[in-house]
């Protein structure tokens, strides 16, 4: 009998020290998904904060809630050789009085046209405005593939060059109207490459942004693309020179809530880069 109580006395210490130690497994488990439910808490908080709104799903063109103006940009970057410049200058001087000529069919004009003094080096960008939509420029396209002098200039500028690039862009309707600067600028382009999906998000940051930025008339323009490379876009600053750009760009991170709209919009960013402009001889805009 006593042999009997013993392994009686055995059996239940033993069972009692493996539910004790179950009763702890399962609070470290609890304890675990707890923990793991809190960390996931405030990763959604923090993402949240990131996010200005949520964007529905919606029957209408994100270019449309953007702009509203049918009026199409064509952005030119043509990258020459570094003998060429002076040859390639005077090529597509020719090729802008040209298309002035025919202005009235073409509804066509030469916004501006730069030198990249700082960035992608041997650069030149050219801006054009077209009038009526894409329609209109079928139209124009159209016109210029039948002139023999403009393409006769088209041949003799493609032995200056080492590769070009096309875009069509949309303006963003918040940003001031563009209008012709005079006397003697500076111009920055600032290009971001957005993550798919978020141009309402950075159209909603900036609409806000902008008001933080026009006190010295910086802003020239503000586009996204429509055709070309996608997800684009480009902001296009005026300066008198390096040293007030410094200036102005530094006052503005002395407003309150400039660094909250610049927070909110990092994280839609995939690249971006900053190139300084000189304008041209024959740019309209100075």
């Amino acid at each position: 009998m006593m042999g009997g109580t013993c392994k009686n006395s055995l059996f239940l210490k033993n069972l009692v020290s493996r539910i004790n130690k179950n009763t702890q497994i399962l609070r470290s488990i609890s304890f675990g998904q707890n923990y793991g439910q809190a960390s996931q808490d405030s990763k959604e908080s923090w993402i949240s904060k990131l996010l200005v709104r949520r964007i529905e799903p919606t029957k209408e063109p994100h270019s449309r809630m953007l702009s509203d103006k049918d009026i199409i940009y064509e952005l030119q970057t043509h990258n020459i050789k570094p003998d060429s410049r002076v040859n390639y200058l005077n090529n597509y001087e020719k090729t802008v009085k040209l298309i002035e000529s025919r202005k009235e069919d073409l509804n066509t004009e030469l916004v501006g046209s730069w030198t990249v003094q700082v960035g992608d080096m041997d650069q030149v960008l050219n801006l054009w405005r077209h009038k009526g939509g894409f329609a209109g420029i079928d139209k124009a396209n159209h016109i210029l593939s039948t002139d023999k002098d403009y393409l006769s200039l088209e041949y003799e500028r493609g032995g200056f060059l080492r590769s070009r690039h096309l875009q069509y862009l949309l303006t963003f309707s918040y940003w001031p109207q563009i209008e012709p600067r005079n006397g003697n600028n500076i111009y920055e382009i600032r290009s971001y490459s957005l993550k798919p999906g978020t141009m309402i998000e950075w159209g909603n940051n900036w609409a806000r942004a902008i008001n933080y930025r026009r006190n010295n008339a910086e802003a020239f323009a503000g586009f996204f693309s429509q055709i070309g490379r996608l997800y684009n876009v480009h902001h296009i600053w005026c300066y008198k020179d390096l040293h007030s750009r410094k200036e102005t760009r530094e006052s503005a991170w002395r407003l309150p809530g400039w660094d909250e709209c610049v927070a909110y919009t990092v994280p839609l960013i995939r690249e971006m880069h900053s190139r300084i402009l000189y304008p041209t001889e024959f740019s309209p805009t100075k």
